[in-house]
């Protein structure tokens, strides 16, 4: 069974920094591009990162450049997303995704991400 599994959310304060976590099960990172996408408050799901799986090339969303940085081990099956410098904005329901198909590539367009993981909080506040 493909499980993704989030963790790592909590409060923070602006400035702050945490590491998200998505640990994959069931298929490799070899093969599924992984996705990170948020949900304000009220908002819809947006897309914020993802990791190629051939080249580990990556691609943000223009408001987290040079603040986030994704990453991920093979070994641990396991997807990371880095948040530096926290703003109130960045509050959300961070959630991982992975496309249905293998070789999927990272390069913006997040329409192939359909398998999700069940979210973990993020709230930057003081």
């Amino acid at each position: 069974q493909v499980q993704l599994v989030e963790s790592g959310g909590g409060l923070v304060r602006p400035g702050g920094s945490l590491r998200l976590s998505c640990v994959v099960s069931g298929v490799s990172l070899d093969h599924y591009t992984i996705g990170w996408f948020r949900q304000p408050p009220g908002k819809e799901r947006e897309a914020v990162s993802c990791i190629d799986s051939i080249d580990e090339t990556t691609h943000y969303k223009d408001s987290v450049k040079g603040r986030f940085a994704i990453s991920r081990d093979t070994a641990k099956n396991t997807v990371y997303l880095l948040m530096n410098n926290l703003k109130p904005e960045d509050t959300a329901v961070y959630y991982c995704a992975r496309p249905t198909f293998t070789l999927i590539p990272c390069n913006g367009d997040y329409s192939e991400f359909d398998h999700w993981g069940q979210g973990t909080q993020v709230t930057v506040s003081s």
